[in-house]
């Protein structure tokens, strides 16, 4: 008789453990389960051990004395930073004596003739009401100043920016060399560029400009090697089969390919740099920014104000002229005619300057100016006697700046300083291998655990509570905002100038209003983060809703689903990597202007460094310093998705 035997019964895993995410919180769960033990019985405390922290107080205080000693001597400085330095203050002071040559009239007529010929007669009447108004509110000086810092560092940011850009774009291997420094260095925090040239330069127009070059030359060379590697390749083989050289074929192929990504680049060097520019007043700029600087520190918000507005406007011409060259490359050649139109507009400037100089009229006169600081000044005093406390059932702003302090930054501080350090690092570790690989996590956890080595865990722990604070009241509103806009036409219509007034105005200038708004503290200092980070954050998450696939959204209307159905199941879900973008892009922009509220009350990093670099103790400004370059590099890898390998183990 034959023996019937049972199926054997194929095991499998279950649906649950196939997920890459819970895999890796398994193996998380296991790893904390084995070192929490090991951790908590070594260092019970919790805090920060002194043994693992290294003191470099001694050793920087060491070498700043060292280059001060020999700043005047040793041949470095002598042949070639010296030189360096002698330039660049040349080369300033040339192009804001030849501003101050023009005199008002004749700058002002080369701005508007330059924005008629490049974007038309409504730009050209905007830039001379622009222009007016800088002088009109008694900032003329400050800002030629500022514009001639600029001219001088947008060319050397677009010249570093090109050579660079061009390394990459021509050279696989160089690419990838370069790809983590410009990464590191797009994640920076402005101020943390201003100490290591104030402690080679000294405070002065020349640390500014580097500074200024160091921080805005990446966008140009991203955006050149992105031009450059993206042209079309039929083109460059129909140039190479005819024979042309490989420098040939650059100028003449791929070079006019990637115009549109070269004035692009163009475009985002002169807005990083302008807003550098004004930051850099706290060493010694001068221009309008200092102006800002100094209001602020006397909690003069007039003042501020006064300065801060042509900041404003110096940006938002900037930004439309550039834009508006950048949207014309492409379109059909123009008219015959058209250089000489530039050449009578040149004409016409070059006569209204030589007409003011012989008339005597270079300097604004002074009896055309406006002092709004005064009336400025008595509308925030009569805000602080009616809207500060007091006010029936809202509140004041100065109640709602306390109450955010009481109930949120307190508790987001309070609850970091209670965790045990390796918690923290435990939890950073989590967040970045979720989203990211074992490599974004070790470099997120190094990044952190660097902040402690430097001695500075709690400071850091300070400045990255109100980071998480200012993300979450960013997200809360720039999702739902996005939301809004991504739903309605006529909305997004609407919040479109909006928004474009808010990106292109520096961080600096975010500071007046809620200073006048909340007084100085932690709490205006977030407010101004969540201001200038809100709309990169509506932008990106309307453009990623707006870009889901039509097919799935009609799909879902046919099955009867509503609208919030539609958004919360088809569009949040499809627009996920643009959401994550959204939070990573959020989280950078607040860094950087929570480190600029310690001029305003943020303490903190920030703190430490304005102290640093107001009292010259440039040993703790620099350790301040690179904790936060470690801090906006650990959470730039949590919130940053990498892009894996869809092969099995990737």
């Amino acid at each position: 008789m034959a023996t019937i035997t049972a199926p054997t019964r194929k095991t499998s895993t279950p649906a649950i453990l196939t997920n890459r995410a819970v895999r890796k919180l398994l193996i998380l769960a296991v790893a904390a389960a084995i070192l929490v033990p090991l951790a908590h019985t070594r260092w019970s405390s919790g805090s920060w051990p002194d043994a693992l922290t290294v003191d470099l107080s001694s050793p920087l205080g060491n070498a700043s004395d060292w280059i001060i000693d020999n700043r005047d001597t040793h041949p470095l400085f002598l042949y070639f930073l010296g030189h360096i330095s002698n330039a660049i203050v040349i080369a300033v002071r040339a192009v804001y004596l030849t501003l101050l040559a023009l005199g008002w009239a004749g700058v002002t007529a080369v701005a508007a003739l330059t924005a008629w010929r490049t974007a038309g007669v409504k730009l050209a009447l905007g830039t001379t009401a622009a222009f007016l108004a800088c002088g009109a509110l008694g900032m003329w000086v400050p800002t030629m100043q500022t514009l001639a810092l600029m001219v001088v560092a947008v060319l050397a940011s677009v010249i570093v920016g090109a050579l660079l850009g061009l390394a990459a774009g021509l050279s696989e291997r160089t690419n990838r060399l370069l790809r983590p420094v410009l990464d590191t260095m797009q994640v920076l925090p402005a101020f943390a560029y201003l100490l290591p040239v104030v402690l080679v330069f000294g405070i002065g127009v020349p640390a500014a400009v580097l500074a200024t070059v160091v921080y805005a030359a990446p966008p140009m060379a991203r955006l050149t090697a992105l031009g450059l590697r993206g042209a079309d390749k039929e083109v460059l083989e129909a140039v190479t089969s005819l024979g042309t050289t490989p420098r040939q074929r650059l100028l003449t192929a791929r070079l006019p390919l990637a115009r549109k990504e070269l004035l692009l680049g163009v475009n985002q060097t002169i807005m990083m740099a302008l807003s550098m520019a004004v930051i850099a007043s706290v060493i010694g700029a001068g221009g309008l920014g200092d102006r800002v600087y100094q209001a602020l520190a006397s909690v003069d918000v007039g003042a501020a104000l006064a300065a801060g507005i042509p900041i404003v406007l110096l940006a938002i011409v900037l930004d439309r002229v550039t834009g508006a060259a950048g949207e014309r490359i492409g379109e059909a050649a123009p008219a015959d005619g058209a250089r000489a139109k530039w050449l009578y507009a040149l004409a016409a400037a070059a006569a209204i300057a030589i007409a003011a100089r012989l008339a005597g009229a270079l300097d604004w006169p002074g009896a055309w100016e406006a002092d709004i600081a005064e009336p400025v000044n008595r509308a925030v005093d009569w805000m602080t006697a009616h809207l500060y406390s007091g006010v029936p059932v809202i509140g004041g702003t100065a109640d709602w700046a306390a109450h955010f302090t009481t109930w949120v930054l307190n508790p987001f501080r309070d609850a970091l300083f209670w965790l045990p350090w390796w918690s923290v690092l435990l939890i950073v570790a989590a967040l970045a291998w979720l989203i990211g690989t074992w490599r974004t996590a070790l470099t997120a956890v190094l990044a952190m655990a660097a902040t402690g080595v430097l001695g500075v865990w709690k400071p850091s722990l300070d400045t990255l509570s109100q980071v998480l604070a200012a993300v979450a009241v960013t997200l809360v509103l720039g999702f739902a905002t996005g939301i809004a806009a991504a739903r309605s036409d006529r909305f997004e219509r609407v919040l479109r100038p909006v928004l474009d007034v808010f990106q292109t105005m520096p961080q600096f200038v975010y500071l007046i209003p809620v200073v006048a708004l909340f007084g100085v503290g932690r709490a205006p200092a977030v407010a101004a983060a969540v201001v200038y980070a809100l709309p990169a954050v509506v932008r990106i998450t309307a453009q990623g809703l707006r870009q889901v696939d039509p097919a799935a959204l009609e799909s879902a209307r046919s099955l009867g689903a509503t609208s919030g159905q539609q958004v919360r199941q088809v569009q949040l879900p499809l627009a996920r990597p643009a959401l994550l973008l959204a939070v990573n892009q959020g989280v950078v922009l607040v860094l950087a202007v929570v480190i600029i509220g310690g001029l305003v009350g943020g303490g903190a990093l920030g703190y430490q460094v304005v102290f640093g670099l107001a009292q010259g103790d440039l040993a703790s400004g620099l350790v301040a310093g690179a904790a936060i370059v470690c801090l906006g590099l650990m959470l730039d890898r949590v919130t940053q998705p990498t892009g894996r390998r869809t092969t099995k183990g990737a």
